[in-house]
């Protein structure tokens, strides 16, 4: 499978609140309970609820390595859902959707993952097994700026120029370097929110000048205050990014690594 790719799926329940889903550099493909859609890229917040009881899954890849599975070109698709079908041939989609509404209605072992995570990952095997390799020099650029380095940092490490690594970034996450750095920073930021760490030392250990830089770029990103975002006692709110595993975020109920 592809490094870093995990199924991951999630029941609403009685009074589940809207989930602000943030940014994360990830692409999922989804099952909506008919259709099998993609998400891109997201650079804000993206809210969603689902209905009480409903079971949503996903399969989440890493940063730089869903598109090229999914026939995606990830700039176009920036802050959309779009069908399956739109990317890759109607009548193997449409087989791949039977598949998983079929494995829906089928009765798991107890502790298992519900039947339509299997017909997922059925359905992710076979995308992955057809896809061509994910771009090295994309995914040596999503881990420099992963540990922290700034756009002309990773071009000189990775011996390339700035323009290059943003037009090679395009199509694998939507958006270049730069901004890949700023939702990284706060997947950082949110994950130590939650464990507690007081706002100041977060803006520090995270890459932000100061308190007011993360505030700004908290509000930016994800459409409201870091307080409101991860108030007090910060806990998980809902399945999020920063916890688990990404859209945005922590995985709800359950997942697993598929790669």
């Amino acid at each position: 499978m592809v490094p870093g790719a995990v199924l991951w799926w999630s029941r609403s329940g009685p009074e589940t609140p809207e989930k602000r889903v943030l940014p994360d550099g990830c692409v999922d493909l989804l099952w909506t309970g008919t259709h099998l859609k993609v998400a891109g890229p997201d650079v804000v917040a993206f809210t969603t609820g689902s209905p009480a009881g409903s079971l949503v899954a996903g399969l989440r890849f890493a940063p730089g390595t869903g598109p090229r599975t999914l026939g995606l070109r990830a700039h176009e698709a920036v802050g959309q859902r779009v069908p399956l079908d739109a990317l890759l041939a109607g009548s193997r989609v449409a087989r791949w959707e039977a598949q998983v509404s079929a494995a829906e209605h089928v009765r798991q072992a107890p502790g298992g993952p519900p039947g339509l995570v299997v017909g997922l990952e059925a359905v992710a095997r076979a995308l992955v097994d057809a896809a061509p390799p994910a771009d090295d020099l994309v995914l040596a650029m999503v881990a420099a700026v992963r540990r922290g380095l700034g756009v002309g940092e990773t071009a000189r490490e990775l011996d390339v120029s700035e323009r290059t690594l943003h037009r090679r970034a395009l199509p694998a996450l939507g958006y270049g370097p730069a901004t890949l750095g700023r939702v990284l920073r706060l997947q950082r930021a949110v994950g130590l929110a939650r464990r507690g760490v007081p706002w100041a030392d977060v803006a520090a250990r995270s890459g932000f000048a100061d308190q007011a830089h993360l505030a700004r770029d908290v509000r930016a990103l994800a459409g409201v205050s870091p307080t409101t975002l991860v108030p007090a006692p910060r806990t998980a709110q809902g399945w999020e990014p920063g916890s688990q595993a990404n859209r945005s975020t922590g995985l709800p109920s359950g997942s697993r690594t598929v790669a």
